[in-house]
């Protein structure tokens, strides 16, 4: 008897796990994903944390190209009225599974917030979460565009008659959160925009993508799955994805270089031939590990150069390098304006940004150094780590696609 329990048993399990792989598929389903198709695609793992018990939470995703995949974050605020989201995410059924357990204990969800005109990654999920939360009023920054047609807001799945625009509409919460635009920037196509918000109550300063903090060590999210960081640890594309602490610690710190600067100055990209002759080894003809094509190859000093976006190995509250040589070369004393009205604000103690670390210890008084350190330096650098960035923004001037001359 034991015998013939034993084989049926163990189908029973192996199709309870199988269940259970399906249903996290189902769950974290994200169909969307062709219109702006980044890494994981069509599957959204969340991963939701306490940033301020009973007051601020993060739902974070990935998201990324070629494995050059960073956390991207919604930020969820208690007031008085219910919640708050700030930067919408893909709204996976996993994650409104978990913003549904919040609504049960903090009330409902009342209000959605766009803060930027020009992050297609923070625009595309609103209207589907929009529409999940019906109640919920929805506000813009200023200044939504779209590329290649310029389409009315409803035609875009935002929802008429509850999508209001901030500072032209009003301000929402105005007892509660502290409001500051940085910008418009004029990008040619459209503009650049954000919106910060100070929750007063736990002391946390919202942004979007123009400040950010990274650490050395990579995010939680990872943990479901760190291919990512296996697939960028490597030094040729035939060495198998290996996972060890110091794998990902190096494949997190190679990734950050991507995402910062395109092509870091350490980073020489292969001929055709020599990657042609690494790929389809034995045990990386898969997609998993891209069939080993990778066309990369990391020189000396790329370590020094991941040191310098950090403060002595800790991390630091800085200007993202994309859009200090991207989208403000041509605009420091916009920026500086903003930061120093920033270190104004009275009761800041965390940044929250949609990207990398969250939270950020910080002050007023770090955001007024910020401002002084970047009047100091040399702006907007085109050599070295920044020369592929530069190199971005001399062919967009040249073909006439952002107004402006080259910085000095």
């Amino acid at each position: 008897m034991a015998d013939g329990l034993g084989p049926a048993l163990g189908r029973r399990i192996r199709l309870r796990g199988w269940g259970a792989c399906v249903s996290a598929l189902v769950d974290q389903h994200w169909p969307w994903w062709p219109l702006l198709p980044l890494y994981p695609y069509g599957r959204r793992p969340t991963l939701m944390r306490d940033l301020v018990p009973g007051q601020v939470w993060s739902f974070e995703q990935l998201q990324g190209i070629f494995y050059v995949a960073v956390p991207i974050r919604m930020t969820v605020l208690r007031l008085r009225e219910g919640l708050l989201l700030y930067g919408p995410v893909a709204p996976t059924q996993e994650l409104l599974a978990q913003l549904h357990q919040l609504e049960a204990s903090y009330g409902p969800v009342t209000t959605i917030v766009l803060a930027t005109s020009s992050g297609l990654e923070h625009k595309l999920p609103l209207p589907a979460l929009a529409r999940a939360f019906p109640r919920a009023q929805v506000w813009v920054s200023p200044g939504q565009w779209s590329f290649p047609l310029r389409l009315p807001l409803s035609w875009l799945g935002f929802p008429s008659g509850r999508t209001h625009t901030l500072i032209e509409d009003g301000l929402p919460h105005g007892d509660q959160l502290e409001w500051d635009s940085l910008g418009p920037v004029d990008l040619g196509l459209g503009r650049f925009q954000e919106v910060s918000c100070l929750h007063k109550a736990s002391g946390s300063l919202l942004v979007t993508d123009a400040l950010v903090a990274i650490g050395a060590e990579p995010p939680e999210l990872f943990e479901a799955d760190p291919t990512p960081l296996l697939f960028h640890a490597r030094e040729r594309g035939d060495e198998p994805l290996t996972d060890s602490a110091e794998q990902r610690r190096k494949g997190w710190q190679r990734l950050v270089l991507f995402a910062s600067y395109f092509q870091p100055a350490p980073l020489e990209v292969l001929p055709l031939a020599q990657v042609w002759s690494q790929a389809f080894r034995p045990g990386l003809r898969n997609p998993r590990s891209y069939f080993g094509l990778y066309p990369f190859r990391w020189q000396a000093g790329w370590q020094e150069a991941f040191g310098a976006l950090l403060s002595d190995g800790q991390p630091r509250l800085q200007l993202a390098p994309v859009l200090e040589r991207l989208v403000f070369p041509r605009h420091r004393g916009l920026l500086l304006a903003w930061l120093r009205r920033l270190s104004r604000l009275q009761g800041i103690s965390q940044m929250v940004g949609a990207h990398y670390l969250a939270p950020m210890p910080c002050t007023g008084e770090d955001f007024a150094r910020l401002a002084a350190e970047l009047e100091a330096r040399p702006w907007a650098p085109s050599g070295g780590d920044w020369a592929t960035l530069a190199a971005i923004d001399d062919r967009l001037l040249a073909w006439g696609l952002v107004p402006g001359t080259r910085p000095k």
